[in-house]
């Protein structure tokens, strides 16, 4: 009985067929270096400095949000890492630059368990660019405008979704950098905890966290900061080795952070300008494409028999076999003949009834 019931189970384990999975792990953030050289909106003609600059600014972009709407730097932190990956699988021509980090602030919020209404979100992204252009802030008008902008949002919050295959959990680093400080008997250093989690801060405007660990950039942070403030760590053996990373990956990131000092403000309306003639061109190729397949489905296929035989050429219902031997009749004729049969059957049939006599009887 319990051999049966082994073969039982192995066969039903057998027949169970796997189409499809789904992985949910914090590995899906980093990205292979093919994805990260050749991005969406590089394919699309943007050139690398003008996303980067995107970049940059739509990360600024959700920091400032969720400083005004009061968020914890956790959910900051989320809404920016998802932003960058997001525009690693799609390019900024064909998305908006603005409304995709709306919709990333409104999810990380959720994600977070910090949620803010929509509302909120609209109105402080609004209030954001009514004080860079220098103009007189203005509450948004409930229109229809405002209700196309809000479904735009939800759109966006659903596609950050489906391209990240639901894989939005981030593993901070604000933790690992106090776990590794007390590790190095340094906890009680509070400005190097301050700057560390300050160029922490500042690397979520660069795409660090899709190239490298969280543990790797925690490293690097707290390399730098030793650095600037020379404060002496262990070299033989080196201390960053025991927590899995090298020093090549530590000035990679270290240089990368560095270099958004060096970098000049983007200018928000040169940039969207440039987007929207890249915009522009790509709708013009798009609908070319369009007309031409619109016209080789309309076309008529070429014959197959050679050059229009007679054989290819469809043919008439009069010149079919079927009806080629049948006499032609004129219209006329046709008609009085009709007549002709109509009169007889009327005929016959009045002379085969029998007649029926009504009788009234007056009461």
């Amino acid at each position: 009985m319990e051999k049966e019931k082994e073969v039982s189970s192995e066969v039903t384990t057998n027949k169970v067929k796997t189409y499809g999975k789904t992985v949910l792990t914090l590995e899906n953030c980093l990205l292979p270096k093919d994805r990260i050289l050749s991005s969406p909106s590089q394919v699309d003609g943007l050139d690398q400095e003008t996303e980067t600059d995107l970049r940059i600014l739509g990360c600024e972009l959700i920091q400032t949000a969720g400083i005004l709407l009061k968020l914890p730097q956790v959910a900051m932190a989320t809404g920016q890492i998802m932003f960058q990956r997001f525009f690693y699988s799609k390019s900024f021509v064909r998305h908006s630059m603005e409304i995709t980090a709306m919709g990333c602030m409104y999810l990380a919020s959720k994600i977070e368990e910090s949620p803010r209404r929509l509302r909120d979100v609209i109105n402080v992204f609004h209030h954001i660019k009514e004080v860079k252009a220098q103009k007189i802030i203005q509450a948004i008008i409930l229109d229809q405008s405002y209700l196309s902008l809000k479904s735009q949002v939800i759109k966006a919050e659903r596609q950050v979704l489906k391209e990240l295959g639901f894989c939005v959990h981030v593993k901070h680093p604000h933790k690992i950098i106090v776990m590794y400080l007390q590790v190095l008997g340094l906890l009680n250093h509070q400005t190097l905890m301050q700057n560390a989690w300050n160029y922490m801060n500042d690397s979520l405007r660069t795409d660090v966290f899709v190239r490298y660990h969280p543990e790797t950039i925690a490293c690097a942070c707290i390399y730098l900061t030793s650095r600037n403030l020379s404060i002496c760590l262990p070299k033989k053996p080196a201390w960053y080795t025991i927590f899995g990373a090298s020093e090549d990956e530590l000035k990679d990131i270290c240089c990368r952070i560095q270099g958004l000092y060096v970098r000049a403000k983007p200018d928000q309306e040169q940039l969207a300008r440039q987007v929207e003639l890249l915009r522009r061109r790509y709708d013009e190729l798009r609908l070319k494409a369009l007309n031409s397949t619109a016209k080789a489905r309309s076309a008529p296929e070429p014959d197959k028999g050679g050059g229009g035989s007679e054989k290819s050429r469809p043919r008439k219902r009069s010149e079919s076999p079927r009806h080629r031997d049948r006499p032609r009749y004129h219209k006329r004729a046709r008609s009085d003949r009709r007549r002709r049969t109509s009169k007889k059957s009327s005929a016959h049939n009045a002379r085969d009834s029998p007649r029926r006599t009504i009788s009234l009887k007056r009461r």
